[in-house]
């Protein structure tokens, strides 16, 4: 299936007469976020993006909690927010527009309210590790998405961005390899194993 095929297939929920969400999922450097991008600028306003990486706990709540050498792990995220959200995003106010959290991976930091939801957007794209999970407050979270995307993609092509993308954003290369060994791949494998639950996968090319 390639982009033209899955950016049809997001148009006709755009077509669904209610708002519809469609999250994408995938382990980490799979291409997620470049995806869900690409999308919201091929439907051209009918559709928003609201990542699942605002819900990352801040640096200081993960150091107050012990799990700052974990971050990206399940729970290190607000997943009963992110719920939350997605819930009053299926049911939008008529007037008032819905404000999402972003990611902000140069303050490696989530930020509030960095995302406008207006009331007559007809799709919302979110995208993240855990839609899938299914595990402990992650649990919901499929059942609130009208379609499920799951993105796979070579490990070692994988590896390789994940390195670059630490690297770009600062961290030295070999520390940066290590993180991924050590943090990213244990997520992925977790990530793994919600494919099955996936309305459509999405085998990219390298």
């Amino acid at each position: 299936m390639d982009f033209l095929d899955l950016a049809d297939r997001a148009r006709r929920l755009t077509e669904a007469g209610q708002r519809r969400i469609l999250g994408i999922a995938g382990p980490p450097g799979a291409g997620k976020s470049t995806l869900a991008r690409r999308l919201a600028d091929a439907l051209e306003g009918r559709a928003v993006l609201v990542p699942m990486d605002g819900f990352h706990l801040s640096a200081a709540e993960l150091e107050r909690l012990g799990r700052a050498d974990r971050k990206g792990a399940p729970d290190t995220f607000d997943a009963p927010g992110y719920a939350a959200l997605l819930r009053r995003l299926r049911d939008p106010d008529p007037v008032h527009p819905v404000y999402a959290p972003a990611f902000d991976r140069a303050l490696e930091e989530p930020v509030a309210g960095a995302v406008a939801v207006p009331p007559d957007v007809p799709l919302v794209i979110t995208e993240g590790n855990y839609l899938l999970f299914g595990e402990g407050p992650w649990a919901p979270v499929c059942g609130l998405l009208d379609e499920v995307w799951y993105l796979d993609l070579d490990p070692q092509v994988r590896v390789e961005r994940l390195v670059e993308r630490h690297v770009r954003y600062g961290k030295p290369p070999a520390y940066a390899r290590a993180w991924v060994e050590s943090s990213d791949e244990v997520n992925a494998r977790l990530v793994e194993g919600g494919q099955e639950r996936a309305d459509v996968v999405v085998r990219l090319p390298r």
